[in-house]
């Protein structure tokens, strides 16, 4: 009998192939990527959209007295041509008013917060000496965009008629304090509220009587309105001696009995000249109330209720799904002693929430899209080469998934669309391989290979076309990568995992199609029986 030739590896692919084909290492290798892609999805921090790394800062000088133009002179002129002399800042704008300017800073879009806040402040301060006699020092203040949008915001009402507006802020201020504390929440804020004070309405017409002005009346209040500070001394026993004045204002009468000027001899106290009441804030304008449709606490507070809105952000790269459920956690213990004080709340937006379902959501018309790819694949080839398929695709995602999550990328609607454009071009490299290995196994000389050898060669043939063919997809994303400013920052995710993904799906193309065709598929044995015809 005539020794057969054997197959000669030429590709990559090939080498591959035979690498991995007799391996009992392959298939702990497909296990160990699923695996890692599926914890990769369950840890990666979710997000709806990306973070987009803004930064910049601002630079407030005072000088009492300043005119605007002297402001803009020996301030502003100065500090923006120094300012030019740190790297990475894009655009400088100064403004000079009485009395102060200010010269805003920002950034090129990607440059790192931290290091842009150190680097201007750094510059400020280096120059301090060169600022005119007179000027205060500057006030250096960091742009905080990234912590600034909100992930949850909570609408709180009174339920109760009994609870006011001032009580309602102290509970949420309470609230505040423990949400706050929350592991990677960045920033709390709470809008909307209405403070306790003291509110003092002056009469004109009695003010005008005594002869006295609004000057004279703030002036007096201003005067019990300030923190007297401690006086600390020693004795000569070396005993610590502190005096303390005692608070002025303790109560509205207190208020009532400030003395602002003396009249024939006698003092003119703050209850003569105006009405002093004890309430909230009445020059607070900004609030906002909730409206409710006809229910039974609507009939007998209201359809419209005063709101406290409490917003909670998140550290930048930090999961929107665990920080939101961690504070909603917070809530739900303290859910029994805000019905006891006779408070609810809604909540108006829960980024977590949406961020999630927008992940889930993805993530089923991956599937989806990976279920039509398999029924097409078996009217095309036969159920086992689309179950072969089938399975590349969910290993090329872990690959690409596991590649993202180390190099700290986190889970949104960018990279998900990253993944569904490159779905279509996944399963290229899967579908040529099967294919080719389809047609081996139908051709008129399969009785004279063997497996190992048909599966090899059938691998190793399709390599070179196919690397080339998946290099010219992937250049086609690289120019993407260097697109600037916030659109190349904001589908920067693209040309980071498209490229990962094409890869992945070569590697996974040329070691587990051949190591599941071995599995499942068999050689044809019609063509012998048509040989055993004579014909």
């Amino acid at each position: 009998m005539e020794k057969k030739h054997e197959y000669q590896v030429t590709d990559y692919a090939g080498k591959l192939a035979k690498t991995f084909l007799r391996n009992p290492l392959t298939s702990v290798l497909g296990v160990f990527l699923l695996i890692m892609g599926y914890l990769s999805l369950s840890i990666m921090p979710r997000e709806e959209d990306p973070q987009i790394a803004i930064s910049g800062g601002g630079v407030v000088v005072a000088m009492p007295g300043a005119t605007p133009r002297e402001i803009e002179n020996i301030i502003i002129n100065p500090l923006e041509r120094k300012l030019r002399e740190v790297k990475g800042i894009e655009h400088i704008y100064g403004q000079a008013f009485n009395n102060y300017g200010t010269v805003s800073v920002m950034y090129y879009i990607g440059e790192n917060r931290e290091d842009a806040n150190l680097k201007l402040y750094d510059k400020v301060m280096q120059n301090m000496d060169k600022m005119p006699k007179g000027v205060m020092q500057p006030l250096v203040k960091p742009f905080d965009i990234d912590i600034d949008i909100p992930i949850l915001t909570f609408a709180f009402y009174a339920k109760d008629k009994k609870v006011d507006d001032v009580k309602l802020f102290k509970i949420v201020r309470k609230l505040q304090q423990k949400i706050n504390a929350v592991k990677n929440v960045a920033k709390t804020t709470v809008k909307g509220a209405r403070k306790e004070q003291y509110n003092i309405e002056v009469d004109m017409g009695k003010l005008s009587a005594y002869h006295l002005s609004l000057g004279q009346i703030m002036k007096a209040v201003q005067s019990v309105a300030v923190d007297v500070p401690d006086v600390k001394g020693r004795t000569k026993k070396n005993e610590l001696v502190i005096f303390g004045v005692k608070n002025a204002i303790e109560s509205v009468e207190d208020v009532k009995s400030v003395i602002v000027a003396q009249y024939m001899g006698s003092p003119i106290y703050l209850r003569d000249v105006a009405k002093v009441t004890d309430g909230m804030d009445i020059q607070n304008f900004k609030t906002a109330k909730l409206r409710f449709k006809e229910d039974e606490h609507a009939k007998s507070l209201g359809q419209e209720r005063s709101q406290v809105t409490l917003t909670v952000s998140k550290l930048a790269g930090t999961n929107a799904v665990f920080v939101a459920e961690d504070v909603l956690e917070v809530l739900k213990e303290h859910q029994d002693e805000l019905t006891k004080e006779g408070i609810g709340y809604i909540i108006t937006r829960n980024y977590g929430e949406r961020a999630n379902e927008a992940v889930n959501e993805l993530m089923e018309h991956l599937v989806i899209t990976i279920i039509i790819i398999a029924l097409m694949l078996v009217f095309a080839l036969g159920w086992r080469e689309s179950i072969i398929v089938t399975f590349t695709v969910p290993a090329i995602l872990a690959v690409t998934l596991f590649v993202a999550y180390l190099s700290g990328q986190t889970i949104n609607r960018i990279t998900l669309f990253a993944f569904l454009l490159s779905l279509g071009l996944l399963v290229d490299a899967a579908i040529i391989v099967i294919e080719n290995i389809h047609r081996h196994l139908h051709a008129h000389d399969v009785d004279q290979k063997e497996m190992d050898e048909l599966l090899i060669e059938a691998t190793d043939e399709i390599g070179a076309p196919t690397n080339v063919a998946t290099l010219a997809i992937i250049l086609t994303m690289v120019p993407m990568a260097f697109v600037g400013g916030m659109m190349g920052s904001f589908m920067k995710p693209i040309p980071l995992n498209v490229p990962v993904a094409l890869i992945a799906s070569l590697f996974v193309a040329y070691i587990f199609t051949p190591y599941l065709s071995l599995k499942l598929l068999k050689k044809p044995t019609h063509k012998h029986h048509h040989k055993k015809g004579g014909k």
